[in-house]
């Protein structure tokens, strides 16, 4: 016999939203860098997407503290929530190098020097995004919303385009993680 879905304000929902524009361009990864959090309509926008979450969570990454500060939220940080680590990828000066046509699974089996895999991360973020109850606001990074992808859609999570202040939006039901949306911006 089925059982009676839960209800309503249960059922976990994640509205994830990704960290206002870095204020200097480039790779941040696990570097702490700051946030521009001069866009104000985009800003309003993103909070008013996020209103009615019963639940803020966050990376404790400073551009997602500024962001959150920005939005007037006070979440509970969550190091699980933090960017992937790019290893040497992230030093000054260093850029991400071609790899060349890799199938998804082994670009998201690929380890930088010193950093971790895509793989590796969802192992570290997905864990944490299934203890959600209920809607639960979450302000952390495009590697942080592909994760979330990545329980619906595996690896191929590594092709969708997350921009700054864009929403992501996740849903359990009885079969699984469903998507609802990806990469929503403000008008």
């Amino acid at each position: 016999m089925r059982q009676p879905d839960p209800a309503p304000d249960l059922v976990p929902r994640l509205l994830i939203l990704r960290h206002a524009p870095l204020a200097r361009p480039g790779l941040a990864g696990r570097r702490d860098v700051d946030a521009n959090c001069g866009d104000r309509a985009a800003l309003d926008w993103a909070a008013g997407a996020l209103r009615g979450a019963g639940t803020v969570w966050a990376s404790p990454a400073r551009r997602c503290r500024q962001t959150c500060a920005a939005l007037g939220l006070t979440p509970e940080y969550h190091p699980a929530l933090w960017e992937q680590d790019f290893g040497a990828w992230e030093e000054p000066g260093a850029s991400i190098p071609d790899l060349g046509p890799l199938p998804p699974d082994a670009l998201a089996a690929h380890r930088p020097p010193g950093g971790e895999s895509f793989s590796d991360m969802c192992g570290r973020v997905q864990p944490r995004l299934d203890q959600a109850r209920g809607t639960v606001a979450i302000v952390a990074h495009a590697g942080t919303a592909r994760a979330a992808l990545a329980m619906v859609v595996g690896p191929a999570a590594l092709s969708f385009s997350i921009a700054p202040l864009s929403l992501t939006i996740l849903a359990r039901h009885a079969g699984g993680w469903a998507i609802e949306t990806v990469n929503r911006v403000a008008p």
